[in-house]
C-alpha cells in the first residue's frame, strides 16, 4: 500500500493535471464558438453553389470544358483535412481510418491514389502507408482561412485534373453536425459538377447569359473554391468540438481519480491512527501491569 506522501503527491499531481485539461476545455469552446459560426454563415451559400455546379453540368457543351470533363477513373488525388495538434480525441483517427479505407478501394480497383495532407497529423499517418504518394502536406494552414489560403490549394488540384493527372479529386473531411456529433464524409470536387444534387425549380430554368461558355470559365472556380473552403470551416468547427468533449472528459476522469486517492488518503491516514492507538493502548497495559 502506498504512503500517505505518496498518495497526497499523486492527488496534487492529478489537481495540477485537471486543471490543465480545463484550461484547454476552456479555450476549445471558445474557439468552437467562433468556428462554429463561421461554418453555419455560409453553409447556405455552399448548398447554392452545389446546385449552380449542377446545373451548369446541364449546360450545352459543359463537358468540353476540362474541369466538367468525365473519364474513367485511373487515378485519383485525395485532399485529406485533420489537426496538427491533436488532443482531439478521435478527430484524427476517424479521418485516418476513412482515408486507410479509399486507398484499400482504390488499389483494389487499380486506381492510383496520391494525397494532399492538410494537418501535421494525417501527414504523419500517410508517410506510413506504404506505396502512397504524398503531393503536398499544409502544416501551416491558420486557424481561420480564406481565398487567399487555400487558391494555392486549389490550383494545385484543379491543375493536376485539368493536366490530366488526375481523373478524380476528393476532399476527406468532418462534417460538423452539432457540438456532440460529427461524422467523415468524401466530397468529390473534380469533375466538377453534383450528379446527386437536387436543384431549385428556379435554377432549373435559368437561362445563362451573357453565354453559357462565359459562365462556365466565369464562376465554376469560385464555385469549386466554395465547396473547399466549407469542407475547411466544418472540420475546424469539428476538431473543436471533438478537443473540448476530449478535455472535458479528461477533466472528469481527473476528479474521480482524486476523489478515489482522497478516500485512499483517508483510509490510509485512519490505519495509522488506529496504529497508534493500538501501540498507545498496548503501551498503557504494558505500564499498568
Amino acid at each position: 500500500m502506498a504512503s500517505r506522501q505518496q498518495i497526497k503527491s499523486r492527488i496534487k499531481s492529478v489537481k495540477n493535471t485537471r486543471q490543465i485539461t480545463k484550461a484547454m476545455q476552456l479555450v476549445a469552446a471558445s474557439k468552437l464558438r467562433r468556428a462554429q459560426d463561421a461554418a453555419e454563415k455560409p453553409a447556405q451559400y455552399a448548398l447554392l453553389a452545389r446546385q449552380m455546379l449542377t446545373r451548369l453540368r446541364q449546360l450545352e457543351n459543359a463537358d468540353e470544358f476540362s474541369w466538367f470533363t468525365n473519364r474513367p477513373v485511373k487515378s485519383r488525388y485525395l485532399v485529406v483535412i485533420a489537426s496538427n495538434l491533436g488532443l482531439a480525441g478521435a478527430y484524427d483517427g476517424t479521418i485516418i481510418r476513412q482515408l486507410i479505407s479509399e486507398v484499400r478501394k482504390d488499389r483494389a480497383a487499380g486506381i492510383e491514389t496520391s494525397i494532399i495532407c492538410i494537418g501535421r497529423k494525417v501527414g504523419q499517418a500517410a508517410s506510413r502507408i506504404a506505396g502512397l504518394k504524398i503531393e503536398a502536406v499544409y502544416n501551416d494552414m491558420p486557424e481561420h482561412p480564406n481565398s487567399d489560403d487555400l487558391r494555392p490549394l486549389l490550383g494545385q488540384v484543379v491543375g493536376h485534373f485539368a493536366d490530366g493527372d488526375a481523373d478524380a479529386v476528393d476532399i476527406i473531411y468532418t462534417h460538423f453536425i452539432s457540438t456532440i456529433r460529427t461524422e467523415s464524409r468524401l466530397l468529390r470536387i473534380l469533375p466538377a459538377g453534383f450528379h446527386e444534387e437536387i436543384i431549385s425549380e428556379e435554377l432549373a430554368i435559368a437561362e445563362a447569359e451573357p453565354t453559357a461558355e462565359i459562365l462556365l470559365q466565369a464562376v465554376t472556380l469560385q464555385l469549386l473554391e466554395s465547396q473547399l473552403y466549407q469542407a475547411m470551416l466544418e472540420s475546424i468547427a469539428s476538431e473543436q468540438s471533438m478537443r473540448m468533449l476530449a478535455m472535458k472528459n479528461a477533466t472528469d476522469n481527473a476528479g474521480e481519480i482524486i476523489d478515489d486517492l482522497t478516500l485512499e488518503f483517508n483510509n490510509a491516514r485512519q490505519a495509522a491512527i488506529t496504529q497508534e492507538l493500538a501501540e498507545i493502548s498496548g503501551g498503557a497495559e504494558a505500564l499498568n501491569g
